[in-house]
């Protein structure tokens, strides 16, 4: 190994073992900057140390290394949810740590930081079972839980975050804990809401819920033959009459005329709804009647499916890009103010964007022992814009604005990289008792390369 590049058992402050111990790369190694890589290209890392982490030992002497400089820890698995770009400090990357163990007996699995949802779903498959994934195969597990979780099928069965069992973490201190909702109960409320303020998570175990099948897909419009107010229109009042089993989401997407999107989507502004439905096929077909009467469909994808098909309800990209985004919990969706967000965002913007409105309620409005908040909200809607920050926030905070009298508040997981804003991602109950318990398990707030709970973020340190 060349240039700083080092296994940090021979640096002696932290005191590992050469045999048993993390990569460690610097500036200017080889594998640097390969290691940042991650899904979002639209911000840049670049800390002083990066402990390319392939166990939960490493992850420890990762956080000691860093509490004895006082330097910040992040951490990342797959990218997706970078809060911004960030200087100097300790990266704890867990894409290595990719252990998965299912239990289909007790309807669980244990998996470690580094696991997509992909692989989760694959190896449950076989036993009838289900996570509460996202939509996108290709996001990390235990990020997405710690913030939450709004998954394909959260209506009927609320977040991923209210089916956690238990949490190995490293907290600030450096100690390897298990926790649960009985060992540790404040520390398991601020885990399971909080993000990654109170510790690097490097394994859950998980409740799975015996789905092996659903009724799902998309019904598309093309946008110069159905007016996406419309549809948003009646989108919203069919949301009124379906069962608490149904999970849906309302989008609308300007495709850029250009090479390798299919031609049905090249240079068209599509709306669609996306059903995910755990029903016979039958109530299933009743239950869409109402959409497919909106108008003439460009496409209709809703069939019965094995659940190891369900990414293909949204299609997610599946390549890294830029974007930049927030999000806004509604208490209601007043369609006519969103038809102003559904113009400033359509193809007359100066860049892409992404409008996704999910329906919330059902299990995701029931009180939980964890800090996920804004559970009575009926609506998220997320906005999404392919642009640098500066550019992106010109069209979308405006936006945004048009939706404040019916906001309570923002979604932790889909904040976009809007890490310097975290005003609305909890309500102030929420937010006190949170930054209550940062203060007694992270006072030095060492874990703040996210969205700090604290408001206090201190400047870089180098190493």
């Amino acid at each position: 190994m060349s240039g700083n590049a080092a296994r940090v058992g021979r640096m002696n402050t932290v005191g590992t073992t050469a045999d048993r111990a993390p990569l460690v790369l610097r500036p200017g190694d080889p594998g640097y900057e390969d290691e940042l890589a991650g899904f979002q290209t639209g911000f840049t890392q670049r800390p002083a140390v990066v402990f390319a982490a392939a166990s939960a030992d490493d992850v420890a002497d990762a956080v000691r290394y860093a509490a004895s400089r006082g330097l910040p820890v992040g951490v990342q698995a797959t990218g997706h949810g970078l809060p911004g770009s960030s200087e100097g400090g300790v990266l704890i990357t867990t894409r290595r740590m990719d252990g998965l163990r299912i239990d289909p007996e007790a309807r669980t699995a244990r998996l470690q930081a580094g696991v997509r949802w992909g692989q989760v779903v694959r190896a449950a498959e076989p036993h009838g079972l289900a996570p509460l994934n996202g939509s996108a195969p290709g996001v990390g597990a235990v990020s997405y839980t710690l913030g939450g979780g709004l998954g394909v099928l959260a209506r009927e069965f609320g977040y991923a975050a209210d089916h956690v069992r238990s949490l190995d973490v490293v907290t600030a201190d450096g100690r390897p804990r298990r926790v649960t909702r009985e060992s540790d109960p404040d520390l398991y409320w601020a885990l399971l809401g909080g993000g990654h303020n109170f510790g690097a998570v490097t394994e859950l175990e998980i409740g799975l819920v015996p789905v092996a099948r659903l009724y799902g897909g998309s019904v598309a419009f093309d946008a110069a033959v159905v007016d996406p107010v419309t549809v948003l229109r009646a989108y919203e009042r069919w949301t009124r009459t379906v069962p608490d089993g149904l999970t849906s989401s309302f989008a609308a997407v300007p495709y850029p005329d250009a090479a390798g999107l299919p031609p049905h989507l090249r240079g068209r502004h599509i709306v669609s709804v996306r059903v995910a439905y755990t029903g016979t096929a039958a109530q299933g077909e009743r239950l869409v009647a109402p959409l497919r009467e909106t108008g003439p469909a460009l496409a209709d994808t809703l069939r019965e499916m094995p659940y190891g098909e369900s990414h293909t309800i949204h299609s997610d990209p599946d390549f890294p890009h830029t974007y930049y985004g927030d999000s806004a919990v509604l208490r209601e969706l007043d369609v006519d103010a969103a038809a102003g967000v559904l113009a400033r965002t359509g193809p007359g913007a100066s860049a892409m964007c992404v409008v996704q409105i999910n329906h919330l309620g059902g299990a995701l409005a029931r009180t939980v022992p964890n800090s996920v908040p804004h559970r009575d909200g009926r609506f998220l809607v997320r906005l999404l814009a392919m642009a640098e920050r500066e550019q992106a926030r010109g069209l979308l905070d405006p936006a945004f604005e048009r939706l404040a009298p019916w906001t309570t508040g923002r979604a932790l997981n889909f904040a976009f990289g809007a890490g310097d804003r975290t005003r609305g991602l909890y309500d102030p109950a929420t937010h006190e008792r949170l930054a209550g318990l940062k203060s007694q398990y992270d006072p030095a707030n060492l874990f703040r390369r996210n969205y700090d709970v604290t408001g206090r973020s201190r400047p870089d340190v180098t190493a």
